[in-house]
């Protein structure tokens, strides 16, 4: 092996590590761990406002979503999921459940990924529960998993740009909100929700 292929290997290999040690970083500066939040009224009165703006952005980006939350028995708003992975990733966030406008309830969700892409990205998370016998069962579960404990059907718009008749018609329905907008046809997968205190 001449001096140059060794070079150019060496740089390859520096490359790599590179980026690996930068996803590495990258989740644990974006992705906050359990348990380290800040707590007491000044969080709650911080989330609410972040659920208020989160669902105000559903409202201007998705036609008809604002009377599907006022019909539902409730709504789970997550306003910030980060995640962030190389190979292997996790989604954190936390967020408020509503019930006919008011917050009754905090929760955290995660969930875990694998996939080749080396970086964080963030995007709200919205759960409609369009039934209250699906909102019963979230709120009886100590930990709920989207997919295994309920179907979740994503929330689709239709021809004319507004929610679709099936996505009211199904007990539970998401919307997953990205800097662009509604990440169209985009599933939950298998996100864990859990009770946390705030």
């Amino acid at each position: 092996m001449n001096k140059l292929q060794l070079r150019t290997q060496l740089r390859t290999i520096g490359l790599a590590v590179a980026v690996g040690l930068g996803g590495i970083a990258l989740v644990g500066c974006t992705t906050t761990p359990a348990g380290s939040e800040a707590s007491g009224p000044s969080a709650r009165a911080a989330m609410d406002r972040s659920v208020d703006s989160t669902l105000a952005r559903l409202y201007t980006t998705v036609p008809g979503s604002r009377e599907l939350v006022q019909r539902s028995a409730g709504v789970l708003v997550f306003p910030s999921v980060v995640g962030g992975s190389f190979v292997v990733g996790a989604d954190y966030g936390r967020g408020a459940l509503r019930e006919g406008g008011r917050t009754t309830g905090y929760y955290s969700t995660t969930a875990g990924s694998i996939g080749f892409q080396a970086g964080g990205q963030s995007k709200a998370v919205v759960y409609v529960f369009n039934t209250r016998e699906a909102l019963d069962k979230f709120k009886a579960s100590k930990g709920w998993t989207a997919g295994a404990d309920a179907t979740v059907a994503v929330g689709t718009v239709g021809a004319n740009g507004a929610i679709d008749t099936q996505t009211a018609q199904q007990p539970v329905a998401s919307f997953i909100l990205t800097n662009v907008g509604l990440e169209a046809g985009a599933a939950v997968g298998a996100a864990k929700v859990s009770p946390i205190s705030l």
